[in-house]
Parts: C-alpha cells; structure tokens; sequence
C-alpha cells in the first residue's frame, strides 16, 4: 500500500525515513505492512529528483507513524538531520504522531576506509544518541535494532487506529 503521491486524510501512513542509498532495511518493512494492510510512504525511489522533495517533506510533516533507523551501512550524516527535524516535531508534543528513531552505534568494515567520515559518524551517532536517550516524550520510541523498529511500529500502527475509531465518537475533538 506504498503512497507516492499527497497523504490521504484518515489514513494512518507509516514514513519510512532514514539510511537510503542502496539500503535494504525497508523491504522486511514494506513487506509485513503491505500483508496486514497498513498504509506506508516510501521515499526510497530509484529516480529521485528534487521535484520529489515537497512530497517528502509533507510525509515527514503529517505521517502518523515516522521511522528513522539510522544503520550501519551508511555514513548517516542526512539521516542523522532528519532525526533532529523529528525530534522538533516530537518536542512541539504533537501527540497525534509518533517518531521511532535507531542508530547504530558502529559503522560496516568497509566505511572505515574513510577514516575522518567515520570517525565523524560515530561521534555524530554518540551524540545523538545520548541526546535522545534524556527526552522523556510519550511519543519518541527509541529502539536498539531493525526488529524492535517494526514491532513498534506495528503497535504503534494498531494504537492509531483504534484512536480514530474512538475520535468518531467525539465530534468536538479536531482530528487524528
């Protein structure tokens, strides 16, 4: 149920944001929400151009449910910006949407090849990890691994529906 185009009022979305590039973290994801009929955006796309970026910026502005697994497979310097973007969002105690953040605290053999871009990396990921770690909001998630990003957001995906349920029920309530 992959959105490419404006987000759908009513409809919970997951944004499945952070390490692009050749990454494949996304298709387990895409894969067990398709199956139990959960809307997600992708911004992953194989011809990216910059007419795409207001698409994305709306998703990362509006989506329910947004995921930012920073990974090992990357430098994660984009990822790691998003991340503070959606911590704003959080921090604004908009408790209508949900961040689930991950980042690896080590980076794959082969980035280290580069030795000042990860030693940067790690200590960007230290940084904002332990920032993260002090923020005591109800709707920050932040996990240790790919597994636990999913199975929150699978929870995360069944609170949100059972919110609008109970929305329709109280008309002086503005929206999910």
């Amino acid at each position: 149920m992959q959105e490419t185009d404006k987000k759908r009022p009513g409809i919970v979305t997951v944004g499945l944001f952070g390490t692009c590039g050749g990454s494949k973290w996304r298709h387990s994801f895409k894969e067990r929400y398709s199956m139990d009929g959960i809307h997600f955006f992708d911004p992953q796309v194989e011809n990216w151009d910059p007419s795409m970026a207001a698409i994305e910026a709306d998703h990362l502005a509006e989506d329910e449910i947004i995921l930012f697994p920073v990974t090992s497979e990357t430098y994660g310097i984009g990822s790691l910006a998003e991340t503070g973007f959606s911590v704003l969002q959080a921090i604004r105690l908009d408790d209508r949407r949900d961040f689930v953040i991950m980042i690896d605290m080590h980076l794959d053999e082969a980035l280290h090849e580069n030795s000042l871009a990860a030693k940067e990396s790690l200590r960007a990921r230290a940084l904002v990890r332990k920032h993260l770690e002090k923020l005591r909001l109800s709707n920050l998630f932040l996990v240790d691994n790919l597994d636990e990003m999913l199975a929150v957001s699978l929870d995360l995906c069944k609170a949100a529906k059972l919110k609008q349920g109970l929305l329709q029920f109280n008309p002086h309530r503005r929206g999910v």
